[in-house]
């Protein structure tokens, strides 16, 4: 199975139909009036659908099992063919297009089974995804073109060229993955008073966003956020809030990030943990969603 651990909980949302076309009038007539011999087609088809939705991790070797938490099934006639449409709902961290696929097609087949003793010609047709919402391929867009963003990297070590760093540079590759290709990159020591001049001289040349990586632990020279946290003058908690939360649900002591977040004047700035799995995961726990703040500033009342 494809490995979904890096992935955040959010909202996902699938409809899928599936169509059965029938030869006649009088099949659609005993559809109508409840007088197919082996029962409600409605009724019978909506069951099934239910339980295959919630089976499809059985039956699909590479799919989740993931909670349910929304299935309708509704139906529609047109002319001589059924349209049936499935609609699941589900927080978790990958989505349920075959969930409400696997329901739509099992409804059909139950549909198919019940009416073929009345009509020998009735055909099961056009399977398929009408709708997906959630997660990162979702239709949402987030503002990233002409955003200036800058990559700083706060260690001592890395400055004196005796180790190289991989945090920074998997930021700048994460960043470029988003459409982020204005970026500009550079390490400095964990030093109080260069960390505030690097950011200030940002803010002057109104970088759009800025990304601190390194000395947001506990030790004495972790004095990123105590630099940071004096420019900013508009914080947004819940940034750090849902890294740490991601975090926390990987390894335990993400708890212990003092990272801090928000808006230096224009200027977005982020303070992540300086190894390289913290940065990434703090990445992946934000981006691309957090750029939505670059539409609400420009959207903001004048």
């Amino acid at each position: 199975m494809v490995n979904i651990t890096h992935k955040s909980f959010t909202l996902r949302k699938s409809i899928a139909t599936a169509t059965v076309q029938t030869s006649s009038q009088q099949t659609i007539y005993a559809i109508e009036q409840r007088k197919v011999p082996k029962g409600d087609i409605f009724e019978f088809s909506r069951a099934a659908a239910l339980f295959a939705i919630k089976k499809t991790s059985d039956v699909i070797p590479d799919c989740h099992p993931l909670p349910v938490e929304y299935a309708s099934i509704t139906y529609k006639i047109e002319d001589l063919t059924v349209v049936i449409s499935v609609e699941v709902h589900t927080i978790y961290k990958t989505g349920v297009e075959v969930e409400a696929m696997h329901g739509a097609s099992v409804a059909a087949l139950v549909m198919y089974d019940m009416l073929k003793p009345i009509d020998k010609n009735v055909e099961i047709q056009n399977i398929r995804l009408q709708e997906k919402h959630g997660g990162k391929s979702d239709p949402k867009k987030y503002s990233e073109k002409g955003l200036q963003c800058a990559v700083v990297v706060c260690s001592d070590t890395a400055y004196r060229s005796e180790k190289q760093d991989t945090s920074g540079k998997a930021i700048v590759a994460i960043l470029e993955k988003h459409g982020l290709n204005d970026v500009e990159y550079t390490i400095i020591p964990d030093d109080f008073n260069t960390i505030q001049t690097t950011l200030k001289n940002y803010i002057s040349q109104e970088k759009d966003m800025v990304i601190f990586t390194g000395g947001t632990g506990l030790s004495a020279r972790d004095v990123t956020p105590d630099a940071v946290e004096p420019l900013i003058d508009k914080h947004i908690p819940g940034i750090m809030e849902t890294a740490r939360n991601y975090g926390q649900q990987r390894v335990k002591t993400a708890m212990l990030s003092r990272g801090v977040a928000g808006f230096a004047g224009d200027t977005l700035v982020l303070t992540l943990p300086g190894s390289k799995k913290g940065a990434e995961e703090t990445m992946e726990a934000l981006f691309p969603q957090v750029l939505h703040v670059f539409e609400v500033k420009a959207n903001k009342p004048h």
